[in-house]
């Protein structure tokens, strides 16, 4: 393993339930400053002292923030694939509008974590091999889905269904994770208004 690889993997993964909810708090604890403080200033004595842990014990679980923030990527990516799967499994409302509206809704779901944070996991996480793979295969999955739902219904008026699929799934990740990022706060409801009317064009034609 790559050295800057090591450098962001957990010192140890818990077998006790008692382990795995210190590692949780350390991470919930690492959100909020993060969230709070930014990345600079979010350092492993504070998030030590907001999980009410010393920071050797921190260190058992977490060699350095790097890590720490590594993990809270991955927890965010993970948290995100469990609601895409959750709504690829709900049963489909008939109209490529309310379809998208669907989709757009999970989207906006998986990203309302504090907003600071979120540019903190945008702009500063390291990305492991892992994580980049994690990343590519949850994308595949839904570019896959989006082509066939986009080859079977009877609204779709775009030819090319695969390059369809990829703009859909690429621009609402990017429109809605940089707009809930973003220093000025944004109106959700408009936000998902706004996306699914523009998705619904498109594919309309």
């Amino acid at each position: 393993m790559p050295s800057d690889q090591r450098r962001i993997q957990p010192r140890k993964q818990p077998r006790q339930v008692r382990a795995e909810l210190t590692r949780q708090r350390i991470l919930t604890a690492a959100a909020h400053v993060f969230g709070e403080h930014g990345y600079a200033a979010g350092t492993t004595n504070r998030i030590a002292e907001r999980a009410g842990i010393s920071i050797g014990s921190l260190y058992q679980y977490f060699p350095n923030k790097d890590a720490i923030l590594a993990e809270l990527l991955v927890r965010h990516l993970d948290d995100g694939a469990a609601i895409a799967e959750r709504v690829q499994r709900e049963e489909l409302p008939g109209p490529i509008e309310e379809i998208f509206r669907l989709f757009v809704r999970g989207a906006i779901e998986s990203h309302l974590d504090e907003p600071r944070l979120l540019r903190v996991l945008l702009e500063q996480a390291p990305k492991s091999t892992d994580v980049l793979e994690r990343v590519e295969l949850l994308k595949k999955n839904l570019v896959a889905y989006m082509r066939e739902l986009l080859d079977d219904h009877p609204e779709v008026r775009v030819t090319d269904t695969e390059t369809a699929a990829r703009l859909i799934v690429t621009t609402a990740e990017l429109v809605i994770h940089q707009l809930v990022a973003d220093h000025e706060p944004v109106d959700l409801g408009k936000l998902e208004n706004e996306l699914v009317a523009m998705l619904t064009r498109y594919v309309r034609g």
